[in-house]
């Protein structure tokens, strides 16, 4: 693979399983919430939740790209990138962090086991069976 944008193919693929696994997981997330009592504030809570620690995972990582690519640790060929930089490095690098925001979460869910209410397996004692 040769010349402008090479960086960016790269990532695109990944970036694109991410976001249609975050697709799966919010049809399965929604499905799971149905007739659930207090569905609606956990999923708030659990969105706002997602959405500030991938905030937080962005400006990290365009923290540390920055440094690394500072200090000269990392090198990035000016003719495979696009071009559209983000402070020293470009901006394709921010897909594998964007892609890990969606990801990790997505997973989570769709690989969660949802709990289900059922009656216990051993019958309860009466006060009358009790020791």
């Amino acid at each position: 693979m040769t010349g402008s944008g090479t960086y960016a193919l790269l990532a695109v693929p990944f970036l694109g399983v991410a976001v249609l696994t975050a697709i799966a997981a919010g049809v399965v997330s929604a499905r799971r919430s149905r007739g659930t009592v207090c569905a609606g504030r956990s999923r708030r809570s659990t969105v706002l939740g997602g959405v500030v620690t991938g905030v937080v995972l962005v400006v990290m990582t365009c923290v540390f790209n920055n440094v690394i690519v500072g200090l000269g640790v990392v090198a990035y060929d000016r003719a495979l990138v696009l071009g559209a930089r983000v402070g020293l490095f470009p901006v394709e690098d921010l897909a594998y962090a964007i892609g890990a925001v969606l990801l990790l979460p997505s997973c989570w869910v769709l690989l969660d086991r949802p709990v289900r209410s059922e009656r216990p397996s051993q019958p309860s004692r009466s006060p009358e069976e009790a020791p």
